[in-house]
């Protein structure tokens, strides 16, 4: 299946936020744990993927020319969906609090995207108005999307590293 073609880098993260999006809709419906499982894995995939290609090209664009504050929160609401992330991954449906963990998580990324995506204040709104290419800066973004969704399909992605916020010592 051709990958769908995307005009801007803010295209291409709102698409990704519709598929996960999606994806929670349908771990909410589900109630086998095999099924839960896969969805959960396939959830912590596409936000690993989609959080790196922020964190390594889109915020580094924008660093100095949109309001600070945004994108400095954009790093610790993303650190705080990586500690979740990694302990789903770790975990199963059988483990306490799995399913709690999943809708918590849901609940974060809700309120991540809808920061990116408020219209007029928004950090896509914001960024729409500096002099960034989005058009190469998305097709630089797809091309290491592909590559490390290529990653994940064949060894797996690593644990996510949180950046802004500290591990928990073990």
């Amino acid at each position: 299946m051709p990958e769908p073609r995307y005009t801007d880098a803010i295209a291409l993260l709102k698409a990704d936020h519709r598929s996960v999006e999606d994806l929670f809709e349908k771990f909410e419906a589900t109630s086998g744990k095999s099924s839960k499982q896969k969805l959960a894995r396939q959830i912590c995939t596409e936000l690993k993927v989609h959080t790196l290609i922020e964190e390594e090209i889109f915020y580094p664009a924008f660093r100095g020319k949109i309001e600070e504050d945004t994108l400095d929160e954009a790093y610790v609401e993303h650190d705080g969906a990586k500690v979740l992330i990694n302990d789903i991954e770790a975990g199963s449906p059988e483990d306490d609090f799995y399913d709690a963990k999943v809708k918590v998580l849901s609940e974060e990324i809700e309120h991540h995207v809808h920061e990116e995506e408020m219209r007029g204040e928004g950090m896509f709104a914001q960024c729409r108005k500096t002099d960034v290419d989005l058009v190469a800066l998305g097709e630089a973004m797809l091309a290491r999307k592909q590559e490390l969704m290529a990653l994940a399909g064949s060894s797996g992605l690593p644990p996510a590293e949180t950046r802004a916020v500290a591990a928990p010592a073990v």
